[in-house]
This record gives C-alpha cells, structure tokens and sequence, in this order.
C-alpha cells in the first residue's frame, strides 16, 4: 500500500511542487492539501493520512498549534514537519510537541523522501544540517568522525571499521571516543539510533579512504 500523505503550505506553488516530488515515488501518494493551519486539522481529522507535511508559519492557526491538534485527535498519523526556519530550537521546540521529522525547506528536495518513509515507519527524522547542533552543546563532527559514526551504524565492528577506513582499531576507537563526547552519547546503541534518526547513512557517500 501507499503511504498517505496530507501536504499543508499556504504557499500553492510549493505545494504544488512538493506533491509533484512526493507522487513521482510509487509508494507515496498526496491525498489532501491545505492552505493554513485550520485546514490542516481538519484534513488530517477527515482522511486520516499516515504523515501529514507541515508547515510551521500558517494563517488562522500556527503550525506549532496545528500539530498539537493534530496529535491529540489523531495520534495514528506521523507528523513531519517542513519549514524554512533553520533555527535548531525550532526543530527542539516541535520534536517536544510531538513531530517525527524536521526538515528545512532548503533540503527538502533531497531529504524530503527519505524523511516520509522514515517517519512511516514510527523513527524520527531531523535534517542532518540541523541534527549536531539539535543535539545540546554538540560540536560539529568532522568528516572522519562521520564516516567512522556512518560506518558503526552499518554494523561493523571496530576492527572492520578500521579495515574499511585504513585505520588502527585505536584510531577507530579514539574517534568514537571524540563523538561520545562531542554528542553526549554514550553507549554504541545510542551512536547508532542518532545517525540512523538524523539520516547520516543516506546523506553520506560511500567512505573514503582520506585522511
């Protein structure tokens, strides 16, 4: 079956463009748009979609609103959450509210779809532009920790990890140090659930062997 998707913008041509990206996948299917925060809610009451897209800065009712409405009455349907804001406490502030995903609306043609299935699935989402610094006082990772973070969320042990990147398993296990603090994350299963949350493992290329 196809995921049912409700799309709500005030602006129609991006509605337009964003229902265009979303029925080019054979999975995927728009089956309500809405033009303001009102109409969102009520959409989402009447089809009951599997993820509803939406906007934060609406007429008649807030996004931030909207989807505490939305949550409340129809807590079976996943909320993503695309804006143009890219101010981390944005994305703090609706990820509180109860939204599985956020992106910014400078990469939704990138991460958009990828974001829809992941919040299908019950797992958030966060644009990975935004995910360090959503995480509280985390330091930007470098390229290398992301691949070495990249490669533990694909279920590599600290050897293999050193093998695929021409490392020593010290190195390895230095970076991962470096991320448990950078992050404040501390056990493996938690690395491992923030890259898989923040889509690291579809926005990064294959690893290279660069220093």
């Amino acid at each position: 079956m196809r995921t049912r998707i409700v799309v709500a913008d005030d602006h129609a041509i991006l509605r337009a463009g964003l229902a265009m990206l979303i029925e080019s996948q054979p999975d995927l299917a728009v089956v309500g748009e809405a033009a303001n925060g009102v109409e969102a809610v009520e959409k989402t009451r009447k089809l009951r979609p599997d993820v509803v897209i939406l906007d934060l800065t609406m007429p008649h009712l807030s996004g931030l609103e909207a989807l505490r409405q939305i949550r409340q009455t129809c807590p079976e349907t996943h909320v993503l959450v695309l804006t143009m804001h890219d101010d981390p406490a944005y994305g703090r502030s609706v990820l509180g509210a109860g939204a599985m995903g956020y992106v910014t609306k400078k990469a939704a043609d990138r991460e958009l779809v990828l974001a829809i299935r992941t919040v299908r699935e019950g797992r958030r989402f966060v644009d990975i532009s935004q995910a360090e610094e959503m995480v509280p006082n985390a330091a930007p990772l470098s390229q290398r920790e992301r691949q070495v973070l990249t490669e533990l969320a694909r279920g590599f042990t600290h050897q293999e990890i050193a093998d695929r990147l021409a490392l020593s398993i010290k190195t390895v296990e230095t970076y991962l140090a470096r991320l448990s603090s950078k992050l404040h994350l501390s056990r493996r299963a938690d690395l491992v659930r923030f890259a898989l949350e923040t889509g690291l493992l579809a926005s990064e290329a294959p690893a290279r062997n660069t220093s």
